[in-house]
């Protein structure tokens, strides 16, 4: 294993550094096994007893991840983001209060409005990003989780994590971050004060558009994360092996990946400022974001990936100016190394706080001035 001494860089890109003891490998080996043998005395000395609740590929994952994010208590992967967040709902009670944001990954926000509520819980949703919002929302001793997404999708509001843990622990609940579209490259929450740390693996932690995962972050290891824990296994909703190791495979140029990708997307973003056919644009980066100075703060390596722009023309400028590109590919995800591009109303429908001329960009590694002209000439084409 990687000494501790060396950057989380260096660590990550050796995937810890730890060698596969029987072939001397330097690529971890994919484990596959759904059940293990017992010892004489009828105990399980390896550690693994059966597929479900455990598996050594993924424990390896898990370990890279929970280094990167200075995961004091461990990280847990699932099958899906949905799968991981919707955990740490389920790990609360009937009747407890939560807070989340009203701008938020749509799929999640539907889940708690929809299942979450019929099965109990009692949902709030303000803006995160404002502190007298959110400290009026949060009900002491009644509140017992802050959800909060950052930079929020698809309007890329910042919310002062700092603030908001001091916020949610004054009132004695717990807070959750949605850190996807930050990832730890360039922002980790837990450093900050958060409690747990979510992330769709999908996205840029994989980076490559061929894994559907996602991952858990905890600050500490407490009766909560237990909780979560046996939801999980309970449930079977953890990671399978081999999506483990492609996720591993992932994050190991996650670095290189993140930043060449937050450098185009401000790139992007300062040009299309300018853009006669773009009204506005939205981006942490950008000096003029409402949230740039506490970005500035709470970011580093950069501002992230996403960005979204919102077209002169209204709707049907925006849907024309996704029909016309060529290399931005039309798709709904983000953070893969591929450049996408969504008009994202379409796709979140009926009380979607999206406007309906904004179009979603995910930024990938591709030659940002072909990306420039590639959307350049898209807009142009939409407007006639």
């Amino acid at each position: 294993m990687t000494d501790d001494s060396f950057s989380r860089r260096s660590r990550t890109v050796q995937a810890l550094g730890r060698i596969d003891e029987t072939t001397r490998a330097v690529v971890p080996p994919i484990h596959v096994a759904t059940t293990y043998i017992r010892d004489p005395d009828n105990a399980y000395s390896s550690g693994y007893v059966y597929g479900r609740p455990d598996n050594a590929t993924i424990r390896e994952a898990q370990d890279v991840l929970a280094m990167l994010e200075d995961a004091h208590g461990g990280a847990m992967l699932f099958g899906s983001g949905m799968a991981a967040a919707t955990a740490v709902f389920r790990a609360l009670d009937p009747g407890d209060h939560v807070v989340a944001p009203k701008v938020m990954y749509w799929a999640l926000r539907h889940w708690l409005a929809g299942e979450a509520t019929r099965w109990g819980l009692r949902i709030d949703f303000v803006a995160t990003e404002d502190p007298d919002a959110l400290r009026a929302a949060v009900i002491p001793g009644e509140t017992k989780l802050v959800w909060v997404e950052s930079p929020a999708n698809p309007l890329w509001s910042v919310t002062d994590i700092a603030q908001a843990a001091r916020i949610a622990h004054d009132a004695g609940a717990r807070l959750a971050i949605d850190s996807t579209c930050a990832s730890p490259v360039h922002t980790r929450p837990l450093t900050l004060g958060a409690d747990i740390v979510m992330h769709a693996a999908t996205k840029i932690l994989n980076g490559h558009s061929d894994v559907v995962a996602g991952a858990l972050a905890f600050a500490t290891q407490d009766a909560f994360t237990d909780r979560v824990a046996m939801i999980r296994k309970g449930e079977g909703a953890i990671l399978g092996p081999f999506e483990a190791y492609l996720l591993i495979r992932g994050m190991r140029t996650l670095h290189l990946r993140a930043e060449r990708q937050a450098a185009s997307a401000l790139a992007l973003a300062t040009r299309l400022q300018a853009h006669p056919d773009v009204a506005q644009v939205l981006y942490p980066g950008l000096p003029d974001h409402p949230g740039h100075a506490i970005a500035a703060r709470q970011m580093e390596n950069g501002f992230g990936f996403m960005l979204s722009i919102r077209v002169r023309g209204g709707v049907e400028a925006a849907i024309a100016t996704a029909a016309q590109v060529k290399l931005w590919k039309r798709a709904t995800s983000l953070g893969g190394v591929e450049s996408l591009i969504e008009h994202r109303a379409s796709i979140e429908g009926e009380g979607t706080p999206c406007p309906d001329d904004l179009l979603r960009l995910s930024t990938g590694i591709e030659d940002a001035e072909d990306l420039f002209a590639d959307l350049d000439r898209a807009l142009r084409a939409a407007q006639g």
